[in-house]
């Protein structure tokens, strides 16, 4: 599965030589790439058991699970692959604190922020098609041009450095968190604001951007966002269980629970249509990480682009923050070297967090390991953290962290 420019990409980078990476993402985009083409395929279930399953896969991680499960500090679903073979797929605790249904590896969980490498995804799919290019002025796309737009453009808005205020930053964030809303008034709201900083010279997490880079989808597509990555994506690789509940229409998607599994708040994703409102299974999210990272989903210059590091010098961390690449809609990192014990395992991934549940996607291109953790309970930022250390290092051998550096 592993794509080769992700090999030579992880070689040059345990190096240091982003040089040849940031060269690629930075270029002057082609009039057109010739895109991939995803022939329609079975369901992500049927896909998924033609892998080779290793029944008592990750012995460690099943004990520390079954541990956690037990003493009430993990609730969620687990799927670990490597290449060919499908290590664990386990689900542990409640669907629904309020019923006492208990979480099946096939339930359904809100993707959150790691519903963002779709948007990302489908700003590089409509350039490679010619359609569109990540140097092209917002504006371009969104008119009349806001006041202070003139210099942001739509690769601001991928790697977080467009300098606009995230809507959390905004007066009002409290009535507009349970307030529902389309992506056309999102997108005027937006409007409203000047960049903060200079364009490109400062990475600030920032969910209004991929907002309006959904926007930006809709009126390069001619179709509404969902249905763009309904079209383009979930369907012809068979994603049956993945959508967007902007629509508030539920979806069968389990509670999402704080803390000791309170039932978390309302989730309201219409406000984060672009930036968070997916849901998914951990079955349909391994088919699409072994499709986006196996060449199945971007051309070879579209992948290298989401994945490069497009962050400034200013990378907006607290001191002491390990510093990670900024893609567009994931993240690049030596994550093992924050685990205790350290290992080497430098990873492309993403987390997400809203109204109830904590997520963590990763993938180890050097070993073709990929790793889902979806949970519906918020509070368990750590527990997700370290599961997914851990699920990578048994899968590669690696002595098995028992903790995470402070």
């Amino acid at each position: 599965m592993i794509r080769s420019s992700v090999a030579g990409a992880v070689g040059g980078l345990v190096m240091g030589a982003v040089t040849a990476l940031i060269a690629v993402a930075f270029a002057p985009a082609a009039a057109a790439t010739t895109p991939v083409t995803i022939d329609p395929g079975p369901p992500a279930s049927v896909q998924l058991e033609a892998l080779a399953r290793v029944p008592d896969g990750l012995p460690q991680l099943r004990a520390t699970l079954a541990d956690l499960a037990a003493r009430g500090q993990f609730n969620g679903a687990v799927v670990v692959a490597r290449g060919d073979r499908l290590l664990l797929r386990e689900a542990y605790g409640l669907a629904d604190v309020t019923t006492g249904q208990r979480l099946t590896p096939d339930d359904r969980f809100r993707l959150a922020s790691v519903s963002k490498q779709f948007t990302s995804a489908a700003i590089l799919r409509l350039q490679d098609e010619g359609r569109l290019s990540t140097r092209d002025a917002v504006c371009r796309w969104i008119s009349p041009c806001p006041d202070g737009w003139e210099d942001i453009r739509l690769n601001h808005l991928l790697s977080h450095t467009s300098g606009l205020p995230d809507l959390m930053d905004r007066p009002g964030w409290g009535d507009r968190r349970v307030t529902p809303a389309t992506l056309d008034e999102l997108t005027r709201e937006t409007e409203q604001y000047r960049p903060g900083s200079v364009p490109g010279t400062r990475a600030d997490y920032n969910n209004a951007g991929y907002n309006l880079l959904a926007a930006v989808v809709e009126r390069v597509s001619g179709e509404p966002f969902e249905s763009y990555l309904q079209t383009t994506f979930f369907t012809p690789l068979g994603m049956t269980n993945t959508g967007s509940d902007a629509d508030d229409q539920g979806h069968g998607i389990v509670l999402g629970h704080n803390g000791g599994m309170v039932p978390g708040p309302v989730a309201n994703v219409s406000i984060i249509a672009g930036a968070g409102a997916l849901y998914s299974t951990l079955d349909d999210m391994l088919v699409w990480e072994r499709a986006l990272h196996g060449g199945q989903v971007l051309s070879e210059a579209g992948y290298r682009e989401m994945i490069a590091d497009h962050a400034p010098v200013d990378q907006g961390l607290p001191e002491g923050a390990r510093p990670r690449g900024w893609g567009y809609g994931l993240f690049t990192s030596d994550l093992g070297s924050g685990a205790v014990p350290p290992f080497s395992a430098w990873q492309i991934y993403h987390t997400g967090s809203w109204a109830g549940f904590r997520n963590m996607v990763s993938y180890l291109p050097s070993d073709d390991v990929t790793v889902v953790v979806l949970t519906n309970n918020y509070h368990q930022r750590d527990a997700v953290f370290l599961i997914t250390q851990q699920a990578m290092a048994e899968a590669i051998g690696a002595p098995f962290p028992t903790g995470l550096q402070q």
